[in-house]
Protein backbone atom coordinates (compact mmCIF):
# COMPACT_ATOMS: atom_id res chain seq x y z
CA UNK A 1 0.00 0.00 0.00
CA UNK A 2 1.17 3.41 -0.67
CA UNK A 3 1.29 6.27 2.05
CA UNK A 4 -1.33 7.94 0.35
CA UNK A 5 -3.60 4.43 0.35
CA UNK A 6 -2.92 4.31 4.07
CA UNK A 7 -3.91 8.43 4.98
CA UNK A 8 -7.29 7.34 3.12
CA UNK A 9 -7.14 4.38 4.74
CA UNK A 10 -7.33 5.46 8.18
CA UNK A 11 -9.36 8.68 7.66
CA UNK A 12 -12.03 6.02 6.25
CA UNK A 13 -12.07 4.64 9.67
CA UNK A 14 -11.74 7.54 11.71
CA UNK A 15 -14.31 10.00 10.44
CA UNK A 16 -16.87 7.38 11.47
CA UNK A 17 -15.33 6.99 15.44
CA UNK A 18 -14.36 10.86 15.18
CA UNK A 19 -17.91 11.49 15.10
CA UNK A 20 -19.33 9.26 17.20
CA UNK A 21 -16.56 10.44 19.85
CA UNK A 22 -18.32 14.01 19.44
CA UNK A 23 -21.09 12.73 19.32
CA UNK A 24 -20.61 11.01 22.83
CA UNK A 25 -18.97 14.04 24.37
CA UNK A 26 -21.35 16.05 23.17
CA UNK A 27 -23.75 14.77 25.51
CA UNK A 28 -21.43 16.31 28.25
CA UNK A 29 -20.65 19.55 26.45
CA UNK A 30 -24.95 19.89 25.77
CA UNK A 31 -25.11 19.31 29.83
CA UNK A 32 -23.00 21.88 30.40
CA UNK A 33 -24.19 24.34 28.24
CA UNK A 34 -28.12 23.87 29.65
CA UNK A 35 -26.84 23.41 32.75
CA UNK A 36 -24.91 26.48 33.03
CA UNK A 37 -28.42 28.58 32.42
CA UNK A 38 -29.19 27.70 35.94
CA UNK A 39 -26.24 29.32 36.93
CA UNK A 40 -22.10 28.99 37.67
CA UNK A 41 -22.74 26.58 41.30
CA UNK A 42 -24.96 23.88 39.41
CA UNK A 43 -22.17 23.94 36.77
CA UNK A 44 -19.61 23.83 39.05
CA UNK A 45 -21.20 20.83 41.06
CA UNK A 46 -21.73 18.71 37.83
CA UNK A 47 -18.11 19.88 36.89
CA UNK A 48 -17.15 18.56 40.59
CA UNK A 49 -19.13 15.07 39.98
CA UNK A 50 -18.27 14.07 36.47
CA UNK A 51 -14.68 14.50 37.13
CA UNK A 52 -14.99 12.49 39.81
CA UNK A 53 -16.97 9.85 37.64
CA UNK A 54 -14.52 9.73 35.16
CA UNK A 55 -12.44 8.44 37.44
CA UNK A 56 -13.94 5.42 38.28
CA UNK A 57 -15.71 5.06 34.75
CA UNK A 58 -12.62 5.30 33.36
CA UNK A 59 -11.29 1.72 34.33
CA UNK A 60 -14.58 0.19 32.94
CA UNK A 61 -13.46 1.76 29.45
CA UNK A 62 -10.24 0.60 29.74
CA UNK A 63 -11.82 -2.80 29.87
CA UNK A 64 -13.77 -2.04 26.76
CA UNK A 65 -11.13 -0.61 24.74
CA UNK A 66 -8.91 -3.74 25.19
CA UNK A 67 -11.87 -5.60 22.71
CA UNK A 68 -10.56 -3.67 19.34
CA UNK A 69 -7.02 -4.67 19.59
CA UNK A 70 -8.10 -7.93 20.05
CA UNK A 71 -10.82 -8.57 17.78
CA UNK A 72 -8.76 -6.85 15.02
CA UNK A 73 -5.54 -9.46 15.52
CA UNK A 74 -7.95 -12.11 15.79
CA UNK A 75 -10.37 -10.82 12.15
CA UNK A 76 -6.58 -10.48 10.03
CA UNK A 77 -6.82 -14.07 10.04
CA UNK A 78 -10.58 -14.40 9.39
CA UNK A 79 -10.92 -16.49 12.83
CA UNK A 80 -14.91 -15.57 13.14
CA UNK A 81 -14.86 -18.32 16.27
CA UNK A 82 -12.32 -16.38 17.76
CA UNK A 83 -14.01 -13.00 17.25
CA UNK A 84 -17.48 -14.47 19.14
CA UNK A 85 -15.39 -15.38 22.16
CA UNK A 86 -14.11 -12.49 22.47
CA UNK A 87 -17.33 -10.89 22.25
CA UNK A 88 -19.23 -12.98 24.71
CA UNK A 89 -15.99 -13.10 27.21
CA UNK A 90 -16.26 -9.24 27.26
CA UNK A 91 -19.56 -8.18 27.24
CA UNK A 92 -19.57 -10.73 30.60
CA UNK A 93 -16.39 -8.84 32.01
CA UNK A 94 -17.82 -5.58 31.24
CA UNK A 95 -21.08 -6.23 32.82
CA UNK A 96 -19.79 -7.68 35.71
CA UNK A 97 -17.48 -4.53 35.85
CA UNK A 98 -19.72 -2.85 35.44
CA UNK A 99 -22.10 -3.11 38.06
CA UNK A 100 -18.88 -3.11 40.56
CA UNK A 101 -17.74 0.21 39.41
CA UNK A 102 -21.57 2.25 39.84
CA UNK A 103 -21.62 0.58 43.30
CA UNK A 104 -18.19 2.68 43.81
CA UNK A 105 -19.64 5.47 42.58
CA UNK A 106 -22.78 5.03 45.49
CA UNK A 107 -20.77 5.04 48.17
CA UNK A 108 -18.15 7.37 46.66
CA UNK A 109 -21.25 10.01 46.24
CA UNK A 110 -21.37 9.87 50.41
CA UNK A 111 -17.31 11.81 50.67
CA UNK A 112 -17.90 13.98 48.24
CA UNK A 113 -18.43 16.44 51.89
CA UNK A 114 -14.56 15.35 52.60
CA UNK A 115 -13.15 17.76 49.37
CA UNK A 116 -13.10 20.99 50.85
CA UNK A 117 -16.10 22.40 48.19
CA UNK A 118 -17.94 25.20 48.54
CA UNK A 119 -21.19 24.29 50.45
CA UNK A 120 -23.40 25.50 48.10
CA UNK A 121 -21.84 22.86 45.30
CA UNK A 122 -21.71 20.23 47.51
CA UNK A 123 -25.66 20.38 48.02
CA UNK A 124 -26.45 19.90 44.67
CA UNK A 125 -23.67 17.38 43.39
CA UNK A 126 -24.32 14.62 45.98
CA UNK A 127 -27.58 13.83 44.38
CA UNK A 128 -26.55 14.53 41.05
CA UNK A 129 -23.66 11.81 41.42
CA UNK A 130 -26.28 9.28 42.54
CA UNK A 131 -28.20 9.66 39.67
CA UNK A 132 -25.70 9.36 37.21
CA UNK A 133 -23.58 6.41 38.85
CA UNK A 134 -26.19 4.30 37.81
CA UNK A 135 -26.05 5.10 34.08
CA UNK A 136 -22.52 3.53 33.95
CA UNK A 137 -23.82 -0.16 33.36
CA UNK A 138 -26.17 0.95 30.19
CA UNK A 139 -22.64 3.05 29.13
CA UNK A 140 -20.61 0.14 29.49
CA UNK A 141 -23.06 -1.98 27.69
CA UNK A 142 -22.73 -0.06 24.87
CA UNK A 143 -18.87 0.65 24.79
CA UNK A 144 -18.24 -3.11 23.98
CA UNK A 145 -20.75 -3.42 21.18
CA UNK A 146 -19.06 -0.53 19.84
CA UNK A 147 -15.73 -1.37 20.67
CA UNK A 148 -16.55 -4.87 19.22
CA UNK A 149 -17.79 -3.56 15.74
CA UNK A 150 -14.56 -0.79 15.72
CA UNK A 151 -12.09 -3.97 15.68
CA UNK A 152 -14.22 -5.28 12.68
CA UNK A 153 -13.32 -2.50 11.28
CA UNK A 154 -17.18 -1.38 11.22
CA UNK A 155 -17.16 1.83 12.86
CA UNK A 156 -20.16 3.59 11.22
CA UNK A 157 -23.01 1.75 13.86
CA UNK A 158 -21.32 3.79 16.93
CA UNK A 159 -21.63 6.95 15.15
CA UNK A 160 -25.22 6.96 14.33
CA UNK A 161 -26.01 6.08 17.61
CA UNK A 162 -23.88 8.80 19.38
CA UNK A 163 -25.61 11.63 16.77
CA UNK A 164 -29.03 10.05 17.51
CA UNK A 165 -28.49 10.21 21.27
CA UNK A 166 -27.71 13.35 21.25
CA UNK A 167 -31.22 14.72 20.59
CA UNK A 168 -32.81 12.15 23.25
CA UNK A 169 -30.83 14.19 25.53
CA UNK A 170 -31.01 17.31 24.59
CA UNK A 171 -34.69 16.56 24.45
CA UNK A 172 -34.79 14.63 28.17
CA UNK A 173 -32.46 17.82 29.73
CA UNK A 174 -35.02 20.10 28.50
CA UNK A 175 -37.90 18.76 29.85
CA UNK A 176 -36.59 17.50 32.95
CA UNK A 177 -34.00 20.17 33.88
CA UNK A 178 -36.84 23.54 33.27
CA UNK A 179 -39.70 21.34 33.75
CA UNK A 180 -41.45 20.98 30.75
CA UNK A 181 -44.86 19.00 29.53
CA UNK A 182 -46.23 18.41 32.92
CA UNK A 183 -43.03 17.26 34.56
CA UNK A 184 -41.96 19.54 36.80
CA UNK A 185 -38.05 21.70 36.94
CA UNK A 186 -36.13 19.02 38.63
CA UNK A 187 -32.67 20.91 38.02
CA UNK A 188 -29.17 19.49 38.17
CA UNK A 189 -30.70 16.32 39.00
CA UNK A 190 -32.92 16.36 35.67
CA UNK A 191 -29.77 16.46 34.15
CA UNK A 192 -28.63 13.34 35.88
CA UNK A 193 -31.86 11.31 34.84
CA UNK A 194 -31.76 12.89 31.43
CA UNK A 195 -27.99 11.08 31.04
CA UNK A 196 -29.34 8.01 32.91
CA UNK A 197 -32.06 7.82 29.67
CA UNK A 198 -30.04 8.56 27.00
CA UNK A 199 -27.23 6.23 28.01
CA UNK A 200 -30.30 3.04 28.09
CA UNK A 201 -31.15 4.44 24.65
CA UNK A 202 -27.88 4.26 23.59
CA UNK A 203 -27.06 0.39 24.82
CA UNK A 204 -30.50 -0.87 23.63
CA UNK A 205 -30.19 0.93 20.06
CA UNK A 206 -26.84 -0.80 19.33
CA UNK A 207 -28.03 -4.32 20.92
CA UNK A 208 -30.33 -4.54 18.49
CA UNK A 209 -28.46 -3.56 15.74
CA UNK A 210 -26.04 -6.28 16.32
CA UNK A 211 -28.99 -9.07 16.55
CA UNK A 212 -30.61 -7.69 13.59
CA UNK A 213 -27.83 -7.63 11.58
CA UNK A 214 -26.85 -10.04 8.85
CA UNK A 215 -23.15 -9.18 8.72
CA UNK A 216 -23.24 -10.10 12.74
CA UNK A 217 -24.10 -13.99 12.09
CA UNK A 218 -20.61 -15.55 11.29
CA UNK A 219 -19.81 -14.20 14.85
CA UNK A 220 -22.12 -15.21 16.76
CA UNK A 221 -22.22 -19.28 16.01
CA UNK A 222 -20.72 -19.29 19.17
CA UNK A 223 -23.35 -20.27 21.66
CA UNK A 224 -23.57 -17.23 24.18
CA UNK A 225 -23.05 -18.61 27.82
CA UNK A 226 -22.58 -16.44 31.04
CA UNK A 227 -19.40 -18.16 31.58
CA UNK A 228 -16.12 -17.38 32.27
CA UNK A 229 -13.52 -18.72 30.23
CA UNK A 230 -10.21 -18.24 31.15
CA UNK A 231 -8.11 -17.92 27.95
CA UNK A 232 -9.86 -15.05 26.95
CA UNK A 233 -10.62 -13.56 29.96
CA UNK A 234 -7.25 -13.00 31.15
CA UNK A 235 -6.54 -11.78 27.40
CA UNK A 236 -8.77 -8.97 28.23
CA UNK A 237 -7.87 -8.20 31.66
CA UNK A 238 -4.29 -8.39 30.89
CA UNK A 239 -4.97 -5.62 28.17
CA UNK A 240 -7.77 -3.64 29.48
CA UNK A 241 -7.13 -3.47 33.23
CA UNK A 242 -3.13 -1.55 32.25
CA UNK A 243 -5.58 0.49 29.74
CA UNK A 244 -8.01 1.53 32.66
CA UNK A 245 -5.09 2.41 34.20
CA UNK A 246 -3.27 4.62 31.71
CA UNK A 247 -6.41 6.24 31.36
CA UNK A 248 -6.58 6.82 34.80
CA UNK A 249 -3.44 8.54 35.48
CA UNK A 250 -4.00 10.83 32.44
CA UNK A 251 -7.74 11.42 33.11
CA UNK A 252 -7.08 11.74 37.18
CA UNK A 253 -4.75 14.41 36.71
CA UNK A 254 -7.40 16.61 35.33
CA UNK A 255 -10.11 15.47 37.54
CA UNK A 256 -7.64 16.14 40.62
CA UNK A 257 -6.92 19.35 38.98
CA UNK A 258 -10.64 20.33 39.21
CA UNK A 259 -10.31 19.72 43.02
CA UNK A 260 -7.48 22.43 43.55
CA UNK A 261 -9.15 24.52 41.38
CA UNK A 262 -12.19 24.31 43.32
CA UNK A 263 -10.13 25.53 45.74
CA UNK A 264 -10.30 28.52 44.26
CA UNK A 265 -13.58 29.04 44.04
CA UNK A 266 -16.70 28.50 42.14
CA UNK A 267 -15.93 31.03 39.26
CA UNK A 268 -12.58 29.55 38.37
CA UNK A 269 -13.62 25.67 38.71
CA UNK A 270 -16.70 27.03 35.97
CA UNK A 271 -14.26 28.18 33.55
CA UNK A 272 -12.10 24.91 34.00
CA UNK A 273 -15.57 23.05 33.28
CA UNK A 274 -15.38 25.31 30.31
CA UNK A 275 -12.26 25.24 28.46
CA UNK A 276 -11.99 21.51 29.43
CA UNK A 277 -14.97 20.42 27.96
CA UNK A 278 -13.73 22.19 24.40
CA UNK A 279 -10.32 20.67 24.55
CA UNK A 280 -12.52 17.79 25.23
CA UNK A 281 -14.04 17.63 21.93
CA UNK A 282 -11.14 17.96 20.33
CA UNK A 283 -9.70 15.35 21.89
CA UNK A 284 -12.64 13.03 21.21
CA UNK A 285 -12.03 13.65 17.74
CA UNK A 286 -8.67 12.84 17.66
CA UNK A 287 -9.12 9.92 19.32
CA UNK A 288 -10.85 8.45 16.21
CA UNK A 289 -7.71 8.88 14.34
CA UNK A 290 -6.12 6.75 17.58
CA UNK A 291 -8.95 4.24 16.83
CA UNK A 292 -8.23 3.59 13.35
CA UNK A 293 -4.82 3.46 14.37
CA UNK A 294 -5.48 0.63 16.87
CA UNK A 295 -7.05 -1.15 14.28
CA UNK A 296 -5.19 -0.80 11.66
CA UNK A 297 -1.77 -1.33 13.36
CA UNK A 298 -3.42 -4.86 14.41
CA UNK A 299 -4.32 -5.93 11.57
CA UNK A 300 -1.13 -5.05 9.86
CA UNK A 301 0.47 -6.79 12.75
CA UNK A 302 -1.55 -9.85 12.60
CA UNK A 303 -0.01 -10.61 9.33
CA UNK A 304 2.95 -9.59 10.62
CA UNK A 305 3.60 -7.02 8.23
CA UNK A 306 6.24 -4.79 9.12
CA UNK A 307 6.26 -2.53 6.48
CA UNK A 308 2.75 -1.85 6.38
CA UNK A 309 2.26 -1.64 10.42
CA UNK A 310 5.06 1.59 9.90
CA UNK A 311 3.24 3.37 7.32
CA UNK A 312 -0.34 2.95 9.38
CA UNK A 313 1.66 4.25 12.43
CA UNK A 314 3.47 7.07 10.55
CA UNK A 315 0.00 8.33 8.72
CA UNK A 316 -2.01 8.08 11.78
CA UNK A 317 0.33 10.50 13.88
CA UNK A 318 0.97 12.73 10.81
CA UNK A 319 -3.36 13.14 10.65
CA UNK A 320 -3.25 14.03 14.19
CA UNK A 321 -0.66 16.48 14.58
CA UNK A 322 -2.34 18.08 11.71
CA UNK A 323 -5.86 18.56 12.65
CA UNK A 324 -4.74 19.47 16.63
CA UNK A 325 -2.35 21.97 14.90
CA UNK A 326 -5.97 23.77 13.40
CA UNK A 327 -7.89 23.28 15.97
CA UNK A 328 -5.36 24.93 18.64
CA UNK A 329 -5.74 27.94 16.28
CA UNK A 330 -9.49 28.10 16.04
CA UNK A 331 -9.22 28.23 20.20
CA UNK A 332 -6.74 31.06 20.06
CA UNK A 333 -9.34 33.36 17.46
CA UNK A 334 -12.84 32.20 18.86
CA UNK A 335 -11.21 32.21 22.76
CA UNK A 336 -13.57 34.93 23.86
CA UNK A 337 -16.36 33.70 21.85
CA UNK A 338 -16.59 29.98 22.74
CA UNK A 339 -17.24 30.91 26.57
CA UNK A 340 -20.09 32.92 25.89
CA UNK A 341 -21.73 30.21 24.51
CA UNK A 342 -21.88 28.18 28.13
CA UNK A 343 -22.21 31.24 30.59
CA UNK A 344 -22.99 34.89 31.12
CA UNK A 345 -20.69 35.87 33.89
CA UNK A 346 -17.94 38.03 32.89
CA UNK A 347 -15.87 36.28 35.55
CA UNK A 348 -15.96 33.25 34.12
CA UNK A 349 -15.71 34.16 30.49
CA UNK A 350 -12.58 35.89 31.04
CA UNK A 351 -11.12 33.08 32.92
CA UNK A 352 -11.79 30.35 30.54
CA UNK A 353 -10.66 32.69 27.72
CA UNK A 354 -7.27 32.66 28.98
CA UNK A 355 -7.64 28.56 29.50
CA UNK A 356 -8.20 28.48 25.97
CA UNK A 357 -4.67 29.66 25.49
CA UNK A 358 -3.16 27.53 27.21
CA UNK A 359 -4.99 24.69 25.50
CA UNK A 360 -4.32 25.87 22.54
CA UNK A 361 -0.52 25.37 23.00
CA UNK A 362 -0.91 21.99 24.33
CA UNK A 363 -3.02 20.66 20.92
CA UNK A 364 -0.53 19.27 18.94
CA UNK A 365 1.25 17.21 21.81
CA UNK A 366 -2.30 15.98 22.62
CA UNK A 367 -2.95 14.83 19.47
CA UNK A 368 0.62 12.93 19.76
CA UNK A 369 0.37 11.10 22.73
CA UNK A 370 -3.24 10.66 22.17
CA UNK A 371 -2.78 8.68 18.35
CA UNK A 372 0.35 7.26 19.79
CA UNK A 373 -1.23 5.27 22.85
CA UNK A 374 -3.91 4.08 19.53
CA UNK A 375 -0.81 2.49 18.39
CA UNK A 376 0.65 1.22 21.14
CA UNK A 377 -2.62 -0.84 21.93
CA UNK A 378 -2.68 -1.99 18.87
CA UNK A 379 0.71 -3.33 19.24
CA UNK A 380 -0.93 -4.64 22.68
CA UNK A 381 1.61 -2.71 24.57
CA UNK A 382 -0.23 -1.60 27.86
CA UNK A 383 2.07 -2.11 30.64
CA UNK A 384 4.92 -0.12 30.12
CA UNK A 385 2.91 3.33 28.21
CA UNK A 386 0.80 3.20 31.77
CA UNK A 387 4.12 3.66 33.76
CA UNK A 388 4.90 5.98 31.30
CA UNK A 389 1.64 7.79 31.85
CA UNK A 390 2.26 7.88 35.57
CA UNK A 391 5.47 9.48 35.35
CA UNK A 392 4.06 12.56 32.89
CA UNK A 393 0.80 13.09 35.10
CA UNK A 394 1.18 12.47 38.62
CA UNK A 395 5.84 13.15 39.11
CA UNK A 396 5.90 15.62 36.91
CA UNK A 397 2.13 17.08 36.31
CA UNK A 398 0.24 17.36 39.40
CA UNK A 399 3.11 18.88 41.66
CA UNK A 400 4.14 21.23 39.33
CA UNK A 401 -0.06 22.45 39.35
CA UNK A 402 0.43 22.80 42.68
CA UNK A 403 3.58 24.89 42.82
CA UNK A 404 2.53 26.91 39.77
CA UNK A 405 -1.12 27.46 41.12
CA UNK A 406 -0.53 27.90 44.58
CA UNK A 407 2.63 28.62 45.54
CA UNK A 408 3.94 30.32 42.37
CA UNK A 409 0.29 32.69 42.41
CA UNK A 410 -0.62 31.39 39.04
CA UNK A 411 -3.74 30.25 40.21
CA UNK A 412 -6.04 28.12 37.49
CA UNK A 413 -3.71 29.19 34.53
CA UNK A 414 -1.16 27.52 36.47
CA UNK A 415 -2.78 24.58 37.07
CA UNK A 416 -3.32 24.42 32.95
CA UNK A 417 0.33 25.14 32.13
CA UNK A 418 1.62 22.08 34.53
CA UNK A 419 -1.19 20.12 33.02
CA UNK A 420 -0.06 21.14 29.48
CA UNK A 421 3.62 19.69 30.72
CA UNK A 422 2.40 16.56 31.40
CA UNK A 423 0.92 16.06 28.09
CA UNK A 424 4.62 16.86 26.27
CA UNK A 425 6.46 14.78 28.56
CA UNK A 426 3.72 11.71 28.09
CA UNK A 427 4.01 12.57 23.84
CA UNK A 428 7.51 11.90 23.89
CA UNK A 429 7.63 8.80 26.03
CA UNK A 430 5.14 7.22 23.64
CA UNK A 431 6.68 7.95 20.57
CA UNK A 432 10.08 6.26 21.87
CA UNK A 433 7.76 3.51 22.86
CA UNK A 434 6.70 2.87 19.72
CA UNK A 435 10.03 3.21 18.25
CA UNK A 436 11.48 0.51 20.59
CA UNK A 437 8.33 -1.90 19.50
CA UNK A 438 9.01 -1.87 15.75
CA UNK A 439 12.30 -2.66 16.57
CA UNK A 440 11.54 -5.51 19.00
CA UNK A 441 9.11 -6.72 16.10
CA UNK A 442 11.32 -6.53 13.07
CA UNK A 443 13.89 -8.76 15.30
CA UNK A 444 11.20 -11.40 16.12
CA UNK A 445 9.70 -11.11 12.53
CA UNK A 446 13.69 -11.99 11.49
CA UNK A 447 14.58 -14.43 13.61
Amino acid sequence: MTFKQHLSGTLNLAIPVAIGQLGHIMLGVVDSLMVGRLGAVQLAASSLVNSILILILIFGIGMSVAVTPLIAIAKSSDNHDECGLIYNQAMIVNFLFSIFLSGIALISSEFIDYLNQPAEVILYAKSYMKIMSLSMIPLMIFQTYKQFFDGLSITKPGMYVAIISNVVNIIGNYVLIFGKFGVPALGLDGAGIASFLTRFFMALSIMIYFYKSEKFKKYSKVKFQFKLEKKITKKIISTGLPTGFQMFFEVGAFSFAAIMIGWMGANQLAAHQIALSLASTTFMIVLGISSAATIRVGNFLGRKDLVEVRKAIYSAILLGVSLMSLFGILFIILKDFFPTLFISDISVINYASELLIIAALFQIFDGTQAVSLGVLRGMLDVKIPMYLAFISYWIISIPLSYLLGFTFHLYVNGVWISLSTGLIFAAVFFVFRIRWNINRIEKSIEV
